[in-house]
């Protein structure tokens, strides 16, 4: 352990706050640098569009070797020369990669994944901000995305090469190998997850036998974050994967698919960052309504259990979201809805947050929600009357009234002699409860 000078011993919050900052800029750079003893300058190799075709995958070879070296890029003085040696290596590799036929041998497998590996997989450093909030704070972007970018590019073109050969890969790009990529998911750098996001489906795409594992570890990521850890930064990349995956889904949807739907997708709404990833969780549950009609009805109620009961902007999430569910709904299953539905809109066109009874109010400019509604006129009038009515009188928005004003316009249109009765009964039940 290292002496305190007598200034520290005095000033006990110095020595915590130096302490703290060791210890941060240690946490950094042990995230990609491993501290070498004697670190070993690089010598730049000989261009491999120079080397003569029967020495070229040697150089090949050795260059990759030579890009396993790491570099503390927190010190940015240090290295220079072998940094830039590096960089221009990882170009030249990226490059030929891309551009040659033939390059991909088989020993020459083992040597890239060992490259990646050691480049990419990582323990991911602690927040420098321990209350990091995705929608407010600047996320801290990785130190050595200088080589790293050109690491994943590499990555990318050698899975996307024309001569790769999943049958020799998978004994590198393994289960382990899958889950190293999922942990890098919670990397705070943006750069970072969009890399990983087409690498991993690139991977699900090409490795059939990873396919079932790819798709239990995300449940599994994403139930530790329902459910106890309340923070993933990748949820949004993982859900946007998820989304081509379902779309893929043969039918009859397998019985661990609805699972999925049911026991995941649905309590993700719970999440208190939903916003950050809401797009994407609303078209899943989408996707999954248009393979299975049948599935409507309990993603609906699942989606009324979770109801938000003192966040405004949730609300209005939800109601885009049973927007698009209604956009794709079929008649049949509208009817097994409407009721537990519209007592939930109603409730929200009352709503004194304006931005959330304006949203439920918008589903009137829907033609193909207004023809359900239509459709099913006698039984949803009378749960929406009461509010619509009271609004329209009480509310303290102009706008919501104007808007209140067009919708009853609407439904009256709909069924003028049941809107009288409703009418007459109201101010009936009106009457009398001021009379009382």
């Amino acid at each position: 352990m290292s002496a305190i000078s007598a200034s520290e011993k005095v000033d006990g919050f110095t020595r915590k706050s130096m302490r703290k900052a060791q210890k941060q800029r240690k946490s950094q750079g042990s995230s990609q640098y491993r501290t070498q003893s004697a670190p070993v300058e690089l010598s730049p190799l000989p261009q491999l569009k120079d080397a003569p075709s029967a020495e070229q995958q040697e150089l090949f070879t050795q260059k990759l070797q030579q890009c396993c070296m790491l570099f503390d890029f927190l010190d940015s003085v240090t290295d220079l020369k072998s940094k830039e040696i590096k960089r221009a290596t990882l170009n030249e590799l990226v490059d030929y990669v891309s551009t040659n036929r033939g390059v991909l041998v088989e020993p020459a497998y083992p040597e890239i994944t060992n490259m990646i590996s050691t480049n990419i997989f990582r323990t991911l450093a602690p927040s420098e901000n321990p209350d990091f909030d995705p929608e407010e704070d600047e996320p801290t972007l990785e130190a050595s995305w200088p080589h790293m970018q050109l690491v994943y590019e590499f990555l990318l073109r050698f899975l996307e090469n024309p001569d790769f050969q999943p049958s020799i890969a998978k004994r590198y790009i393994d289960q382990k190998f899958v889950l190293q990529l999922l942990e890098l998911f919670d990397s705070e750098d943006p750069r970072e997850r969009d890399f990983l996001k087409t690498i991993l489906h690139r991977i699900y795409g090409k490795f059939l036998g990873l396919r079932a594992f790819i798709r239990k570890q995300i449940n599994n990521i994403f139930l530790r974050f329902i459910y106890e850890t309340e923070h993933f930064n990748g949820v949004a990349e993982l859900l946007e994967i998820l989304g081509s995956i379902i779309n893929g889904f043969a039918l009859p949807l397998k019985a661990e698919h609805k699972q999925f739907l049911m026991r995941v997708l649905i309590p993700l709404h719970t999440a208190k960052g939903l916003a950050l990833f809401h797009a994407q969780l609303a078209y899943c549950v989408v996707q999954f309504l248009e393979k299975d009609p049948t599935l409507t009805e309990p993603v609906i109620r699942g989606l009324l259990k979770f109801w938000p009961k003192t966040c405004s902007q949730k609300e209005v999430m939800f109601l885009g979201e049973i927007e698009e569910i209604l956009d794709v709904i079929e008649p049949t299953q509208f009817k097994k809805i409407q009721e537990p539905l519209f007592k939930q809109i109603s409730k929200c066109v009352a709503n004194p947050h304006f931005q959330v009874a304006e949203r439920a109010l918008y589903f009137w400019n829907n033609e193909y929600i207004l023809s359900l509604i239509e459709e099913n006129i006698d039984k949803v009038l009378p749960i929406m009357f009461g509010s619509l009515y009271r609004i329209s009188k009480e509310h303290w928005n102009p706008t919501i009234v104007a808007l209140v004003y067009n919708v009853l316009k609407t439904l009256m249109e709909m069924n003028c002699t049941l809107f009288d009765e409703l009418t007459s009964s109201y101010k009936a039940d009106r009457q009398r409860s001021e009379t009382s």
